[in-house]
């Protein structure tokens, strides 16, 4: 088995849908892997000049790779057979590509319900956290238990360790971003599952099988939530703007800040991270500030004056001797 994963640094919102889509058509998968989170994800991807906004379905599908939403997420049947239904009906091939982990958990409509008065964490409203609560409460149901998604139950442990299988390459895509992690997020201004690479780890995935760790960033920091997180200034209204920061699963604007350097690094650290895409490096330059929050106070910025001073700032800091390969990108649908 070969696995690579795809995973946010940030708070969500990174690109890491458009970075999974790039991979998979330039790369010989067999499978994509959903691996943690449920709905409330919202992955914007552009394939053959359509705008796509996938919840559930893994960004395999666009180019007929088996795609499994994996034992760690939480799956809203009403928003999977909406989303099957939309794929379908711009053309995309569903049929014996679409796959869900027989232990999943699931989303109810009371789990929906519940969290529609949630006012302090500022969640998507999606019933993610209630049915990971109940997931752990062993109180809750698995999609095998859903009758209606019995066309899609999969073994991962057979799918990916039988000997009848050819050797399995997987891309495993992650949701939200390492900000938000149940453990080493800003809690609890966090999300309810893991979003690591040791979070792909269990859902299957030995960590010998472990190849590649491509890690999602923006130019600049976004988040949505309860929290204040909104730097000081019209520049950063400006940022909002520029960017288009609204989110794609929600509509609720997203506050922006500078990029912080610090938090970045300890997320490429903690996750193993071989490769760094960092995305919108077109909005700072049209808003020209090509600035970060410092490592020392998240209160103080570095001014590094230009495009290059930046982007040698950035590659010098997150490399660190350890040859961290750093990308930068501008375009919304490659890398």
């Amino acid at each position: 088995m070969i696995a690579d994963v795809v995973l946010g640094l940030q708070y969500g919102d990174e690109a890491k849908g458009k970075v999974t889509h790039y991979l998979c058509k330039y790369k010989d998968y067999t499978h994509v892997l959903r691996f943690n989170g449920g709905c409330n994800a919202g992955h914007t991807i552009y394939h053959e000049g359509k705008k796509f906004v996938t919840h559930h379905i893994p960004a395999g599908v666009f180019y007929g790779i088996k795609s499994i939403i994996g034992p760690g997420c939480v799956v809203s049947p009403a928003q999977f057979f909406k989303e099957l239904g939309e794929l379908q009906s711009n053309g995309i091939e569903t049929e014996g590509k679409i796959f869900i982990s027989k232990n999943a958990h699931v989303i109810t409509e009371s789990h929906i319900q519940e969290e529609l008065s949630e006012i302090k964490i500022g969640t998507t409203k999606r019933g993610n956290g209630p049915a990971y609560r109940d997931k752990y409460a062993r109180t809750g149901l698995q999609a095998k238990d859903i009758p209606a998604l019995a066309p899609y139950m999969i073994d991962v442990y057979d799918e990916f360790h039988s000997p009848r299988s050819a050797t399995p390459k997987i891309l495993c895509e992650g949701a939200q971003g390492f900000n938000l992690d149940i453990d080493w997020g800003d809690y609890p201004y966090v999300t309810s599952s893991h979003c690591t690479t040791a979070g792909a780890l269990l859902n299957g995935i030995p960590p010998q099988a472990v190849r590649k760790v491509y890690g999602v960033a923006k130019a600049y920091d976004t988040y949505v939530g309860a929290r204040d997180f909104h730097g000081k200034g019209r520049a950063f209204d400006l940022l909002q703007q520029l960017g288009n920061e609204f989110g794609a699963t929600t509509g609720r604007p997203r506050q922006c800040n500078w990029l912080n350097i610090r938090d970045l690094k300890r997320a490429i650290d903690m996750n193993g991270v071989t490769d760094v895409i960092i995305n919108k490096v077109d909005i700072l330059r049209e808003s020209g500030k090509w600035n970060l929050r410092s490592y020392k106070n998240d209160s103080i910025f570095l001014q590094l004056g230009s495009e290059a001073g930046w982007k040698k700032y950035i590659r010098s800091y997150l490399s660190d001797g350890k040859g961290t390969n750093v990308v930068f990108s501008e375009s919304p649908e490659r890398i």
